[in-house]
C-alpha cells in the first residue's frame, strides 16, 4: 500500500462497515460485476513506448560552443546526434 500523506485519516472498521452497508443499500449505486470492470480497463499501455533498441548511457566530452549549439537546436537533439553518428558510422565500410 502507498504511504499516506501525514494527517490522512481512515475509518474505523466499524464505520468502514456502515459506509459499505449504506453504498449496497443504495439501489443506485450498485457494484460493479467482473464483467463491467473488465470493460473499463484502459485497453492502451500508458508511458513511454517500448524502445526498440536498448539505449545505453555513456559520457561524451564536447566543446561547449557546439553543445550550445546542439542543445538550442531544441528537445530531441541527443536523438538527432545520435542518428548523425549512427549515419556517419554506416556509411563507412567496415575495417
Amino acid at each position: 500500500m502507498p504511504r499516506l500523506k501525514p494527517g490522512t485519516l481512515l475509518p474505523t472498521p466499524e464505520e468502514d462497515a456502515a459506509i459499505t452497508a449504506a453504498a449496497l443499500s443504495d439501489p443506485d449505486a450498485r457494484p460493479l460485476t467482473d464483467e463491467e470492470w473488465a470493460a473499463v480497463k484502459p485497453r492502451v499501455r500508458l508511458g513511454r513506448p517500448p524502445a526498440v533498441a536498448k539505449k545505453v548511457s555513456t559520457t561524451i566530452r564536447f566543446d561547449a560552443d557546439l553543445l550550445a549549439a546542439l542543445k538550442a537546436s531544441g528537445p530531441g537533439w541527443q536523438t538527432r546526434v545520435n542518428d548523425a553518428v549512427r549515419a556517419l558510422f554506416m556509411k563507412q565500410p567496415a575495417a
